[in-house]
């Protein structure tokens, strides 16, 4: 690890990035009125310290607050390195009053933090609680915290026991005070007089009733005083020389002495118990050659207290006088008699800069002062162990350059706005006051922030240059060179109020930790200890030639040449104009070599030598004895390459409330800018360093022999190693530098979520991302980075080398905290964690601009980097870029560490080779992102890489398919299928492709494909899920008949239809289904007609096996058990020929007109007989299909004679049934309805049952015969032309069903007319056609039927007459028959005889 030097320090700001004011504001009125003549004394400033600061353990550790006044305000911040502090900021104002020069103090004890405030006319005690009291666990896991100020507005300060007026009021200003609280809990206010001597005023304790008491300490007496001081008027005195300059208090032993600094150069020190002054010395006797001093008013006197058990208590004494100031360090002495005496201890020297404050600890002076330019100088001393009084650097931080550079192609707005809102350079307070100004007050900003902040600057100054413009054109140079005036205005606008902000105040040292604060009036800055070869390179020229020894070379001698090397470096520096350094920058900036960038300006240089510089440079590279091993001491110390394992992994073991500690330490938002910074400040300075010594290695190749003692053999080494070496670290700083700088963009959290979706389909969703919203916005990505991520490892490394309960002390825990994130950083460690945070936290921009620089010289990662460039790319829209990336990652997976982590997590891939593998992580990201043409093309790249890995390829074929038929290329997605080598994957593939075509109707494709030695499969697939799917969603078997009849399968396709048809009957029970069941049987039909006669067949499997398909489970009987199997080759199936699919083709054709006419018959119909379909399609009127359908399956026609006559029954009995209706079914039987006035529904029905009677014929009559018997039985007299058809077709049977019904009359005529008929009298109205002769055949009369009638004629009274009609037509009739039977007889013997 680089070596960090405690005696140079760098200046590191903790700019606000806010633009809102976060103080809380609170008013004290006292009701008092201002005093007269009193004095605005300059502002002022102080810090704090816990006194458990330095404890890991200690929720007070890194933690502090400060304050600064001016006039009557005092604001109050509580800061801390390892927490952000939620109401850490108040500001207090005491009306009318006026804060004293050290007026504010803060003291802690067990209980309470103790602030104690002194005013020109009150003084205040704030008692707040002490944070180990707000959070008494242990285990604090908040990463927010309240401050111990949140509770300070709720005080009323005015009130005791908060505060109080001085008793007896206040004779002018006092000039300086102090305030302590005692050990008994009292506060004591230590005031100067104006008289000389001093006025403590004290508190009673916070829980004792009482008003403050006033004591005066002065020399002439001691006396208390209740009356306050006695104005110096009255003693005649204007400026008394024991006026006392500054104070100092320390309790001793139960006792508060209070040492005071006066203006006769005196120290005294008073016991205030005793009220007596205990110790007075002359300070100008520590001080050589102080003649004419005496007479000098020391105005600028300070005093300051160190106490510490190895040293005990010190004073340190700054006296000021003209040209030449001292610090005295002295240390108290007790003797045994309680007399006390000061020892000297050292006396340091210091130039004539004006002093602002200084610190004392046990070993060192820290100074600050102003010089005659008002520039801030800060430096230290070890007052012990320093005998040349040789003070030590701290690099401030310069304020901002005046002048700005701009490049011709660059544009002046972007180089401003890059200046202004750069983390480095302005405070947001700064620019919102220029801003204020620069509009003239007209508004105010009232959004916080940064981004629309930047935004107002913007229009603020684009509406100043428009307003300006006078002229209607102007050229586009006029108008650049507005823009650099007004810019150039608002820019000088912030540099003031910079200037403002940046005034010092104060100067503050943790005596427990070492850190050193730099307090100025609009921000804290802090002292960071400076690494050796920055430090030499940053020093000033007399320090360099002050140095004996460097700390980067153990050799004498070597030390000796690199400070001379530095020396040359910095007269390179010198040399190097502003023009030169922006071409420099631009050369690294456009990706240029740095050799030939340096080559440039090293030719400007010696072409603008006027001043003999190189000359000068020349002189001082022949004091080098040996440049290339000074060089090469120079890029070790800083080349930043380190062997360490830096990779986050778990911290080090140990208890919860450590653990949890170690992950708070220095996360602040304060600590992550600061961290930050420092890296930034340090990457600028060496990258300077690079270029300086890039041009001088550039001048050595230049001068050649005449500075190079070792000759040819050097240049070589110079030429072929060093100079490489230098350009890649200019690089690499150059790289660190631009990064740290970089603002992080800020997101919403939908984008965040779908990054971290692309993250988990890469396996990398463990990579940190900021889980939070950070109170530090805008934040630098490397700010990001270390929040998120580096700061556990760094924490991890440094306390896995030391104990958990060591002193955080502040010099060795910064600089290896800077120094180890500066190796996370550094682009040639095989670290690779910066580019995962930026990938992980989205910002895109930054990694792509990150690759872009590390590109064209970095060979570490390389594949790794591209990877990155890839995810930019994807992010950005640019997926072909994306691809092409992907596709040169792939030859490096093996041999970097990120890949290889990225292809690791794959267990069930382990067989895979990683390359495989990485293809799979990109495909599976690539389709997360919606890319699927990209997926196409790299798994077809990937197939080329599986090889004999049939397992690999089935997957990345099966990829190619999906995205395919995702994309609608249903060829190709069909050549894909054809190539995968696994089957079980390929008929996956193939019922997917069934399925998406079929849902997408493109039927078309799916049945002209070839399906070479796939037919099966696919008829199974299809047949799956025609068979396991909803008939009406989904059409699969017509989809099954188109394919079979594509391929002149006609057989199968009539059976997919058959099969279609009888699902249709059983389970779509309405209209629709049975319409489809029509068509699907008449299909049925067409497909066996077009074929032969022979094969015109198709085979129903039986009980329901018709739904049984490779792959359903075994089904249960009603007992639980499987049913047996059925023994091989004996499965029943039942064939139907074409005439069998006739007749089903009829059925549906009747139930579909069953449930046209009657709908809510349809759910019925589907599962009726034939049998039970007839007496529907009678109920319902059909009598026309009820009679095909008795055809076509041979069933009796009754049922359908006697429906149509219990329809006529019920109209001419009735008349109940609606004519409409009756003329609705009439209409749907095909009848020629004869509609007039004459004809009525009934007509109309009787002429239909006799047009049925007429075109369906029966032997003996059997229709008439049920007609007629249903007439009778419901006691209708049967119609005329009825009884009329009936007698020619079958007489006796109409004879029998009247005596069956009691029809003795219509009986008894129908006999006499059937008589007749047989004798011959009408023979053709009855069916005879011969009448009865000797000639005919002998005729027969139904005698049973009549013997019958003539009974029951006989048994009855009223039909005698009747009865006499009947005998005697039957005895003509047996006249008749006797002589026809004779004459017979007759005619058959001539016949014989002859």
């Amino acid at each position: 690890m680089a070596a960090a030097l405690e005696r140079s320090f760098i200046e590191i700001c903790g700019f606000e990035r806010e633009a809102a004011c976060r103080f809380r504001e609170v008013t004290v009125n006292l009701g008092v009125v201002p005093v007269p003549g009193a004095v605005r004394f300059a502002d002022g400033a102080g810090a704090f310290h816990y006194q458990e600061s330095g404890k890991l353990l200690s929720v007070t550790s890194n933690r502090f607050i400060h304050w600064s006044t001016s006039g009557d305000t005092v604001q109050l911040v509580e800061e801390s390195l390892d927490a952000n502090l939620l109401n850490n900021a108040v500001r207090i104002r005491f009306l009318h009053c006026c804060l004293l020069p050290g007026g504010v103090q803060i003291q802690e004890t067990l209980d309470a933090v103790i602030i104690l405030i002194c005013t020109n006319q009150s003084v205040h005690r704030v008692a707040l609680p002490h944070p180990t009291r707000m959070y008494r666990s242990e285990l604090v896991t908040e990463l927010q915290m309240q401050s111990v100020l949140t509770d300070v507005g709720k005080l009323s300060l005015q009130d005791a026991p908060h505060g109080a007026l001085i008793p007896g009021g206040v004779a002018g200003t006092p000039g300086t005070s102090t305030a302590w609280l005692s050990f008994q809990g009292e506060a004591h206010f230590a005031l100067a007089s104006l008289s000389g001597g001093i006025t403590v005023v004290t508190l009673p304790p916070q829980d004792v009733q009482g008003g403050a008491s006033v004591v005066e300490l002065r020399r002439s007496s001691v006396m208390r005083r209740i009356s306050g001081w006695m104005p110096s008027a009255m003693r005649g005195e204007q400026s008394p020389p024991d006026l006392v300059l500054s104070l100092a208090v320390r309790e001793l032993e139960e006792d508060s002495f209070i040492f005071a600094l006066c203006q006769d150069h005196r120290l005294r020190m008073w016991s205030l118990r005793d009220q007596a002054c205990l110790l007075e010395a002359d300070m100008l006797d520590y001080m050589p050659a102080c003649r004419g001093v005496k007479r000098l008013s020391g105005q600028g006197h300070r005093l300051r207290l160190s106490f510490s058990s190895a040293t005990g208590l010190c004073l340190g004494v700054y006296l000021a006088v003209p040209h030449r100031g001292q610090f005295t360090v002295l240390q108290l002495v007790a003797t045994e008699t309680n007399r006390y005496s000061l020892e000297h201890v050292s006396s340091l020297f210091s130039t004539q800069e004006t002093l602002v404050d200084f610190a004392l600890t046990s070993s060192d002076v820290w100074a600050l002062w102003v010089d005659d330019a008002n520039t801030t100088v800060v430096k230290h001393i070890n007052f012990e162990h320093n005998a040349a009084g040789q003070w030590n650097q701290v690099f401030v931080q310069p304020p901002p350059e005046e002048e700005v550079p701009i490049g011709v192609d660059l544009d002046p707005r972007e180089t401003y706005l890059d200046l202004l809102f750069s983390p480095l350079r302005f405070t947001a307070s700064a620019i919102v006051k220029a801003l204020q100004i620069f509009r003239r007050g007209s508004d105010r900003t009232s959004d916080p922030s940064w981004e629309t902040l930047k935004k107002e600057v913007t229009l603020a100054v684009e509406i100043e240059l428009q307003s300006s413009v006078t002229e209607p054109e102007f050229s586009q140079e006029e108008y650049r060179q507005l823009q650099v005036e007004f810019w150039s205005r608002f820019y000088s606008c912030c540099l003031q109020y910079q200037e403002v902000q940046s005034c010092p105040l104060g100067l503050t040292v943790d005596q427990h930790t070492g850190m050193v604060c730099l307090l100025r009036k609009g921000f804290v800055s802090f002292l960071l200890p400076c690494f050796a070869v920055d430090h030499l390179y940053l020093s000033y020229d007399h320090y360099l030639l002050a140095e004996e020894a460097t700390p980067i070379a153990d050799d004498p001698d070597v030390g000796r040449d690199v400070l001379q090397l530095v020396q040359c470096l910095r007269l390179v520096s010198d040399a190097v104009s502003t023009e030169m350094a922006y071409e420099m920058e631009k050369a690294l900036e456009y990706l240029q070599t740095p050799e030939r960038a340096a080559d440039r300006v090293l030719e400007d240089l010696l072409c603008a030598d006027s001043d003999d510089i190189i000359v000068d440079i020349q002189n001082k590279l022949q004091d080098v004895r040996n440049p290339t091993v000074a060089m090469m001491v120079l890029l070790r110390e800083l080349d930043l390459e380190t062997d360490s394992d830096l990779r986050d992994t778990p911290g080090p073991p140990g208890p919860l409330n450590i653990r949890i500690r170690l992950y708070q330490l220095y996360s602040s938002s304060s600590a992550v800018s600061l961290v930050g910074q420092a890296v930034c400040h340090m990457t600028m300075t060496r990258s300077l360093i690079c270029r300086d010594l890039l041009i001088l290695q550039k001048l050595y190749l230049h001068l050649g022999d005449n500075v190079f003692l070792g000759g040819g053999a050097q240049l070589l080494q110079l030429q072929q190693d060093l100079i490489p070496r230098t350009s890649h670290l200019l690089s690499s700083y150059h790289l660190l530098r631009h990064m740290s700088q970089s603002l992080a963009s800020s997101l919403p959290m939908d984008t965040i979520d779908l990054n971290l979706q692309h993250l988990t389909a890469l396996e990398l969703s463990d990579t940190p991302t900021s889980c939070c919203h950070s109170a530090l916005s805008p934040q630098t990505v490397v700010e990001l980075f270390y929040q998120t991520s580096a700061r556990r490892i760094i924490i991890s490394q440094l306390f896995s080398q030391q104990q958990s309960d060591s002193l955080l002390l502040w010099s060795h825990m910064i600089s290896n905290v800077v120094q180890l994130l500066a190796q996370l950083l550094w682009p040639s460690n095989p670290g690779f964690q910066f580019p995962e945070v930026l990938m992980a936290n989205c910002q895109y921009t930054q990694l792509q601009e990150y690759v872009r620089l590390i590109d064209p010289w970095c060979q570490v990662n390389i594949g790794s980097c591209r990877f990155m460039l890839a995810q930019c790319y994807l992010a950005n829209g640019e997926g072909q870029k994306a691809l092409q990336c992907f596709q040169e990652v792939a030859t490096e997976v093996e041999k970097e560490e990120f890949l290889m982590k990225l292809t690791g997590n794959e267990e069930e891939e382990a067989a895979s080779s990683p390359r495989l593998q990485f293809y799979n992580k990109v495909l599976r990201l690539l389709e997360d992102v919606g890319l699927p043409e990209l997926v196409i093309q790299l798994a077809s790249l990937a197939v080329t890489e599986a090889g004999g890995d049939v397992n690999s390829q089935a997957a990345l074929w099966t990829r190619i398919f999906k995205h395919h038929l995702d994309l609608g290329h249903n060829g190709e997605a069909y050549e894909a299928l054809t190539q995968n080598p696994d089957n079980s994957m390929q008929l996956d593939c193939l019922r997917q492709l069934v399925v998406v075509l079929c849902e997408r109707s493109q039927l078309q494709d799916l049945v002209q494909f070839p399906y070479v030695n796939l037919h099966d499969e696919v008829v199974s697939i299809i047949e799956s899920r025609a068979r396991g799917l909803d008939l009406l969603t989904h059409n699969y078997y017509d989809l099954l008949y188109s394919f079979h009849i594509a391929r002149h399968n006609y057989r199968k396709a009539g059976t997919v239809m058959f099969e279609f048809g009888m699902r249709l009957g059983r389970e779509v029970r309405n209209r629709f289904g049975l319409q489809k069941q029509v068509n699907c049987y008449l299909a049925a039909l067409n497909c066996l007609r077009l074929i032969r006669p022979d094969y015109a067949w198709i085979v129903q499997p039986t009980c329901g096996s018709t739904y049984e398909r490779p792959g359903t489970s075994p089904k249960r009987n009603s007992d639980g058990e499987f049913p047996p199997e059925p023994a091989a080759g004996r499965r029943q199936v039942d064939v139907l020929e074409l005439h069998d699919l006739e007749k089903e083709y009829f059925l549906a054709q009747a139930r579909l007109s069953l449930a046209q006419h009657h709908p809510p018959s349809a759910a019925i119909a589907g599962s009726a007989s034939a049998p039970e379909l007839v007496t529907l399609l009678v109920q319902t009127g059909l009598f026309d299909s009820a009679l095909a359908l008795c055809q076509t399956f041979r069933l009796s026609l009754n049922p359908v004679f006697e429906g149509l006559t219990f329809k006529c029954i019920k109209l001419q009995v009735g008349g109940e049934e609606s004519h409409n209706e009756v003329w609705t079914w009439l209409a749907a039987n095909q009848l020629s309805v004869v509609n007039t006035k004459e004809s009525s529904a009934a007509d109309e029905v009787w002429r239909l049952l006799g047009s049925y009677l007429d075109r369906y014929p029966s032997t003996n009559g059997q229709h008439h015969r049920h007609v007629i018997h249903k007439l009778l039985s419901h006691r209708v007299p049967p119609p005329d032309w009825l009884l009329q058809s009936y007698k020619r077709v079958d007489a006796a049977s109409l004879l029998r069903l009247f005596l069956n019904f009691d029809q003795l009359e219509a009986a008894a005529e129908l006999v006499l007319e059937y008589i007749d008929a047989v004798l011959g009298r009408g023979h053709q109205y009855f069916g005879v056609e011969r009448p009865l002769s000797a000639t005919s055949p002998p005729t027969w009369l139904p005698y049973t039927s009549i013997d019958q009638l003539l009974s029951a004629l006989s048994e009855t009274q009223t039909h005698g007459a009747l009865l006499s009609k009947v005998r005697d037509k039957l005895d003509e009739y047996h006249q008749v028959v006797v002589q026809m039977t004779r004459l017979r007889l007759t005619a058959q013997r001539r016949v014989a005889a002859v």
